[in-house]
């Protein structure tokens, strides 16, 4: 009877974490509505990216940032997230959020399809990491086109009016009041007399930055998404690829660019695209029935076609997921949004101070297996999550030693989460370029990176910072195979491109690296373009003397201390002015890059060595003056001792067999 008492009076156990993180292929769902709404949303999220693939007739998709789908299943959870409009939270059951690192998507599950919400913003995304950079109306008739879209487990609708909606609302008795003026539909604006000449409609330069809710509702939107809708279901996307290719790339006129490509006039492409506006009855019917009170939107659309991805072809799974976790990701999104930055530092201050028993055990387990990354490995408390947002917080503020400090309490608590190494590689890029400094731990970056990559193959950042570390490294050719990566993946990002000119001017290739500035120069990008110009004035110079703007910046002068292009000048006139004077010849061989077999060293000529890397049935002799200043990546310090092991060379040939060696990296 006492032990019956005793059981009857223990503690509670703890109430199981209502969240769950849900994997899809592509796809992270973190959820506190339960497992079968949870799948729901990653399905979909998965069956519009395969619709947006068949729309483009792409059999693969680049995503080169990783998307975190916040699916809340209350009003209340999800409006403290929602982003402000006039002091109030935004009426949308959904909302998306992109960044450097990483994309989110916020969702009310309490609302029926909230996915709709963001399949605007959701082609947008898709539309930059998979086609190139083009004409304003493509872009933002393709995303009113596909933010159509209703889908379910069997069934795809698409090609309905985007913006659609009833003129009248509802009051808190359930009254029915007309607005008054309501913005007309791309329907009603069609629908009239004048539509913009095609050549001005393809030439219009369009600012989404300032975009608020209603400011769709014009003739240009109205205009792009019917002349997609055209285009796709006339099958001319392939004939669309090649106007842009005339317009972009070869600079050809609008209109002879549409009759090359089209093989018609504008004016007959225009009435074509206008002729098959007035054949879409169900744009008329949906249009005539919202005019009535109490239309609903779910007549059928234009198109019908079977699911392309159903519940049974996509895999799908779940784990619960710690409640600390889950509130950690959701502060971690409120720092993204202006209005909500505050609240969300507080929550995470508070999460990163709280301690955590189970995460701090699991940790001590974790510190002693790896003990590679930079950060600093001390005792922790708190959540991990929680430190690694806040340290996202600081590096986008050059905040760099509180960063420092937050993700070394992450790495305490968890050695392996591949975002701190991450964070931690973009923290050493951004000091050194505030700082004007060489980036500090170069060879442990690259290790990073390359975990990083392995972990999220498609990850463009971390190419692109691979490719700036490799360049610091003094390998030119693998810097540039990089960036081209990074560039592949996330085709429309102008950092890339502006990265890929300085990597051009380090090697020298002078005219490869004007191209891609005078590009830049045009770019929307206002500090892009800015730094394209700045860059495009010096090139001149450095091509002059042979010493680029990444050497200049490299010495640290104070105030008042001439460049070193002003040392270059007088250097110039002095020779020029001393009668019999020759200058030293630079070294011009160009350097290579290989990827071989370390088959053995020689050290006998200390501190010179000699390595034999042997590559596609051939043996190279690669000699370095003095190994203890080489550059070497992926290991602390030489060993003359290293054999059969896996390396990366940068070198500068000499004969058919050997050369002198500028960098190794070492597997």
């Amino acid at each position: 009877m006492l032990l019956g008492i005793l059981l009857g009076t223990s503690a509670p156990a703890a109430e199981p974490s209502p969240w769950l993180e849900i994997h899809s292929t592509h796809y992270t769902v973190i959820t506190d509505a339960g497992e079968k709404k949870g799948r729901e949303v990653a399905l979909r999220f998965e069956q519009m990216r395969a619709v947006f693939a068949a729309l483009l007739m792409k059999e693969r998709l680049n995503e080169p940032l990783p998307l975190t789908i916040l699916a809340f299943k209350s009003d209340k959870n999800y409006y403290q997230s929602a982003p402000m409009r006039q002091g109030q939270p935004i009426g949308a059951p959904g909302f998306f959020l992109s960044g450097e690192d990483q994309n989110f998507v916020v969702l009310n599950l309490f609302e029926e399809e909230p996915w709709r919400a963001v399949s605007h913003d959701f082609a947008q995304m898709l539309l930059n990491y998979n086609y190139p950079p083009v004409q304003g109306w493509f872009d933002e008739g393709l995303a009113e086109y596909f933010s159509s879209i209703r889908i379910d487990d069997k069934r795809v609708e698409i090609g309905s009016d985007p913006e659609l909606s009833s003129p009248f609302t509802e009051d808190l008795l359930q009254n029915q009041h007309e607005a008054q003026n309501p913005a007309k539909s791309f329907t009603e604006l069609l629908g009239g007399q004048v539509w913009l000449a095609l050549p001005d409609l393809l030439t219009m330069k369009h600012d989404t930055s300032t975009y608020t809710a209603g400011t769709r509702h014009t003739l240009f939107y109205a205009q792009s998404w019917m002349m997609v809708h055209y285009l796709l279901h006339e099958k001319k996307l392939p004939e669309t690829g090649s106007y842009f290719d005339l317009v972009e790339n070869q600079h050809v006129a609008v209109e002879a660019a549409i009759q090359k490509a089209y093989g018609v006039t504008p004016a007959q492409l225009d009435e074509a695209v206008k002729n098959y506006f007035h054949s879409l009855t169900p744009l008329f019917t949906a249009l005539d029935a919202s005019k009535q009170p109490g239309f609903q939107q779910n007549a059928p659309q234009v198109y019908q076609f079977p699911a392309p991805v159903g519940p049974n072809d996509s895999a799908i799974t779940s784990k619960a997921m710690p409640e600390i976790d889950a509130r950690a990701i959701a502060a971690g999104v409120k720092t993204r949004i202006p209005d909500r930055r505050e609240a969300g530092l507080q929550e995470l201050q508070a999460l990163a101070t709280q301690p955590d028993p189970a995460a701090a055990k699991a940790s001590s387990k974790e510190n002693k297996k790896d003990t590679q990354n930079d950060a600093p490995l001390v005792a922790a408390t708190g959540n991990e999550i929680a430190h690694r947002a806040l340290a996202w917080d600081h590096i986008q503020r050059n905040e760099f030693d509180a960063a420092l400090e937050e993700l070394g309490d992450a790495a305490a608590l968890n050695q392996r989460d591949m975002w701190i190494r991450y964070d931690l590689s973009v923290l050493k890029y951004r000091m050194s370029q505030v700082k004007k400094t060489d980036i500090q731990g170069l060879p442990n970056m690259m290790q990073d990176l390359r975990a990083v990559l392995e972990w999220y193959p498609e990850m463009a950042g971390a190419y692109d910072l691979l490719a700036i570390a490799r360049m610091e490294g003094g390998g030119p050719v693998a810097a540039m195979q990089a960036e081209r990566a990074a560039m592949q993946l996330s085709p429309r990002n102008p950092h890339y491109v502006y990265h890929l000119a300085e990597i051009y001017e380090s090697d020298k290739k002078w005219e490869a690296a004007r191209a891609l500035l005078e590009r830049l120069e045009a770019n929307g990008n206002a500090q892009v373009a800015a730094e394209a110009r700045e860059r495009l004035t010096q090139l001149s110079t450095e091509q002059k003397y042979g010493v680029s703007a990444a050497t200049a910046a490299s010495a640290k002068k104070p105030s008042g201390q001439k460049s070193p292009f002003d040392v270059l000048e007088e250097d110039a006139a002095k020779r020029a002015a001393e009668p019999g004077t020759q200058s030293t010849t630079a070294d011009k061989r160009p350097a290579k890059f290989l990827q071989g077999r370390l088959v053995g060293v020689d050290c006998s000529q200390s501190p010179a060595a000699i390595l034999s890397v042997a590559s596609g049935g051939v043996v190279l002799k690669l000699r370095t003056a003095n190994y203890k200043s080489l550059m070497l990546i992926g290991a602390d310090t030489f060993s003359c001792t290293w054999n059969d092991r896996s390396v990366s060379v940068n070198y500068k040939p000499g004969g058919l067999s050997d050369g002198d060696l500028l960098s190794v990296e070492v597997r």
